[in-house]
This record gives C-alpha cells, sequence and structure tokens, in this order.
C-alpha cells in the first residue's frame, strides 16, 4: 500500500507540475497578445477612462483608510521602541521608509488584488459564461482588444497611483499619531523625512516594485477571469484563484525585487 500510495503521489505531483507550467506559457501569450493591442487604445481612450474609475478610483476608498490606520499604526510602535534608545526624532524617517520601501507598494497592491483584481475576474468570467465574448467574436470583434487590454492597462497605471495615495496618507497618518496624540516634534517629524528618504533610492525603488505588482496582480485577474470555466462555480473558483495567487505572487515578487534593489 505504500509504495501505491507514493507512486500515486508522485503521479499526482507530475501532473499538477506539467498543468502549472502549460497554464503559465498560455498566461504569458496571453499577456504579450493582450499588450501587443496597448497602441490601438490610443483611438479609444474612453475605454480606458472607464477602467481605471472602476479599477481606480472605486479602489481609492479601501486604500485611504487603510493607509491611514496602516501610517497611525507604525507611529505608535515606532515611538514605544525608539523612545527607549533616545531615538524618537528619527520616527518620521521610520514611518517614511516603511511605507515608501515596502508596506506602501505590497499593502496597496494586496488592497487592489482583493477589491479590483476579483471584480475583474468575476465580471470577465461573467462575460464568458453568458457568451459575451463568444458573441463580440461573431461579430469580427477581437475580445482581447475590447475587453482584456483596456482592463489591463488600467490596472498598470492604477496601482502606482494608489501606492502614491497610501504612501502619502500613511505618512500624515504617522504624523497624527506621533505629533498630535504623542507629543513628539512637528519639525523634527518632517525634517527626518526631508533628510532621510532619498528620491531616487527610496521612492523611486517603492514606484518600479508598485508598477511590478501592478502588471502581476491585473494579468493574473484577466487571465484568469478569460480562461475560466463558463459556470456559477467556476467564476467563484476562478476569482478565489485570482485573490490567492496575486497576493503570494506579491509577496514573492516583493523578495526578489528587495533583494536586488537593496543587495548594495
Amino acid at each position: 500500500m505504500s509504495g501505491t500510495s507514493a507512486r500515486s503521489s508522485i503521479e499526482w505531483l507530475g501532473a499538477a507540475t506539467i498543468d502549472l507550467i502549460g497554464r503559465l506559457g498560455l498566461a504569458t501569450i496571453f499577456f504579450f497578445k493582450s499588450v501587443g493591442h496597448f497602441p490601438s487604445l490610443a483611438r479609444r481612450p474612453s475605454l480606458i477612462t472607464r477602467q481605471l474609475y472602476s479599477v481606480g478610483v472605486l479602489t481609492v476608498s479601501i486604500t485611504v483608510v487603510a493607509g491611514a490606520f496602516v501610517g497611525m499604526v507604525l507611529g505608535f510602535q515606532g515611538y514605544y521602541t525608539l523612545v527607549d534608545f533616545g531615538a524618537e526624532s528619527s520616527l518620521g524617517l521610520l514611518v517614511a521608509l516603511s511605507l515608501t520601501r515596502e508596506l506602501g507598494p505590497v499593502l496597496s497592491a494586496l488592497l487592489f488584488a482583493g477589491r479590483a483584481g476579483s471584480a475583474l475576474t468575476a465580471e470577465i468570467g461573467l462575460m464568458k459564461t453568458t457568451e459575451q465574448l463568444a458573441a463580440l467574436e461573431m461579430m469580427a470583434v477581437n475580445p482581447v482588444q475590447r475587453v482584456i487590454a483596456p482592463r489591463l492597462l488600467a490596472g498598470i497605471i492604477a496601482v502606482p497611483l494608489l501606492c502614491a495615495m497610501f504612501t502619502f496618507v500613511g505618512i500624515l497618518g504617522g504624523y497624527f499619531a506621533s505629533v498630535i496624540q504623542l507629543g513628539v516634534d512637528a519639525g523634527v517629524y518632517w525634517s527626518s523625512i526631508t533628510d532621510g528618504v532619498d528620491l531616487q533610492f527610496d521612492v523611486m525603488n517603492g514606484l518600479v516594485k508598485s508598477v511590478v505588482f501592478g502588471i502581476i496582480v491585473t494579468w493574473i485577474a484577466v487571465f484568469e477571469g478569460y480562461d475560466t470555466y463558463p459556470s456559477a462555480e467556476g467564476i467563484s473558483r476562478a476569482t478565489t484563484r485570482t485573490v490567492v495567487m496575486a497576493s503570494l505572487a506579491i509577496l514573492g515578487s516583493d523578495y526578489i525585487l528587495t533583494a536586488l534593489m537593496f543587495r548594495g
């Protein structure tokens, strides 16, 4: 029995690996086909603006609220850590660097995946289930160009903007907790940020991370929606896969990008 069980496990692992590699190849081809239609979107800017509102503007509220609370928590936690060493003057720098380098890009991308990414997958999956995509093909309209490409481009644009909002509001939240509630000097808080945060090394690296996360999350979301099994259960499974896979991809790529950016 043990030999049969081990053989079955190996067969299952091999089949799962082959399926994963196959889906990754299909997703890569799908991504480049979608990107190839980006230039044609310049003739239809309304398609992009409509999707920017759907995936970007409607995600602002949760991003701003989460950024404010994260900044306040950083202010509290940082203060009670630094005050033991007499270094509370560096509290503003701690909050700003934590948000610009790491928490801003990662948390805003995770929020985007949970709110906008799942919505994209469900929307495209429903269009496939109700045969709207097939109807577009019957009318000689490329569904990848008309449906997928605008959503992909809108997501890539929206995530860096949401990251900037998250970081800015987070710094203000840190100011509220540090200066207004804990009594840290306001001038010291802001001067530590202006003196310690480097535009190229800190801000630009965070921006690069947010762009990469935007590509990954939106790519996964639109592919899972387009590749879903056309049923209610298929849509629910595709939506779950989007959130789980996008979250893991964000954390994994964050480690790789951090290692590359800060190795020196």
